[in-house]
């Protein structure tokens, strides 16, 4: 077991909500027929001139003041996103700057909805290495930026948000009891933004053909998602020696409805032990867990001593699971 400890998190959405009933005007749809195949009611949409750092750095900002710490005290920013300010640099520099800070390390996870389980990883990797002892952990999104709006099968599932953790030494039993992760780069062109890197460079024709927006084979997706989630969190269960009945909360990858009950019914947890927020924020990608945990812990489900499962699974293939105790 690595010993460390959730010392605050943290939480940015933005304040615009877009219900089903507003994408029935946008596109051929019904609040039926999304409710029932994702149960997604609604979810948050940045502002034009609102980007992931932006709301990054106000999550990141938030767990500091949770922890009782300043951003500037920091060790390091690990940032899971799959919609970054800028190819280069990282997004965590640019959180850097919104919060006038530097000296720290600061660099991004490419994962897709297993970025901040990837970013959370690396960051136990190197506190454990005694390369520092307080780190942001963020999964930061604003998806609603590579939507294509026309896509009815795409654009009903995705919303914005960022969630951030700090996290530092443990005492007592606190940690991350055993994880699992891991990669299948065969099944990339399965979910993926064909344009706007070295592969297809930006033209006119990319942006006509609606290139730099999400592409996803949706059964593909649902398949796999069910499968190596399932088996990442049994995984880490098996590793730590846990049972489905020893775990208070778990905390799936928020994509939809569907794929978070048959990957709950995999692991044997029981439902009411599934926290679920994507009837309200649907499928943020890499922010989805690391709101949902800030959420959980704000209801009062995670306290010193809960066992919590958390499973992802993202564009790459990738997947992960930790199985924490808080």
């Amino acid at each position: 077991m690595l010993n460390l400890k959730f010392l605050g998190t943290g939480s940015a959405l933005p304040e615009k909500v877009l219900s089903n009933r507003d994408l029935e005007r946008m596109v051929e749809t019904s609040d039926d027929w999304i409710t029932t195949r994702t149960g997604i009611k609604e979810r948050r949409i940045a502002r034009d001139d609102v980007s992931t750092s932006d709301l990054a750095a106000a999550a990141l900002t938030e767990a500091c003041a949770n922890a009782g710490v300043e951003p500037g005290d920091l060790d390091g920013i690990i940032l899971g996103t799959s919609t970054t300010d800028t190819l280069f640099p990282s997004t965590a520099c640019w959180v850097q700057q919104r919060l006038g800070i530097k000296g720290m390390f600061a660099f991004d996870v490419s994962a897709g909805c297993s970025g901040f389980l990837y970013a959370l990883e690396i960051a136990s990797a190197l506190m454990a290495g005694g390369r520092g002892r307080r780190f942001g952990v963020i999964g930061a999104e604003v998806m609603s930026k590579v939507v294509n709006w026309r896509d009815r099968g795409t654009c009903v599932l995705f919303g914005d948000g960022a969630g951030a953790a700090v996290i530092g030494p443990g005492s007592g039993d606190s940690g991350i009891l055993a994880s699992s992760w891991g990669a299948d780069g065969s099944l990339a062109p399965c979910l993926y933004q064909p344009a706007g890197g070295t592969q297809r460079p930006a033209t006119l024709e990319t942006v006509q053909e609606n290139l730099h927006t999400v592409h996803m084979q949706g059964r593909h997706v649902f398949r796999h998602a069910v499968e190596a989630m399932a088996s990442a969190a049994l995984t880490a269960m098996d590793r730590a020696r846990l049972t489905a009945d020893d775990v208070d909360v778990l905390i799936p990858h928020q994509a939809n409805i569907r794929i978070m009950e048959a990957t709950r019914q995999r692991t044997g947890v029981p439902a009411e032990r599934m926290f679920s927020v994507v009837d309200r924020y649907g499928n943020m990608s890499a922010a989805t867990i690391p709101i949902a945990i800030h959420e959980a812990k704000q209801a009062g489900l995670l306290k010193d001593g809960s066992i919590l499962l958390t499973t992802a699974f993202g564009t790459g293939f990738t997947w992960a699971a930790h199985a924490i105790r808080w």
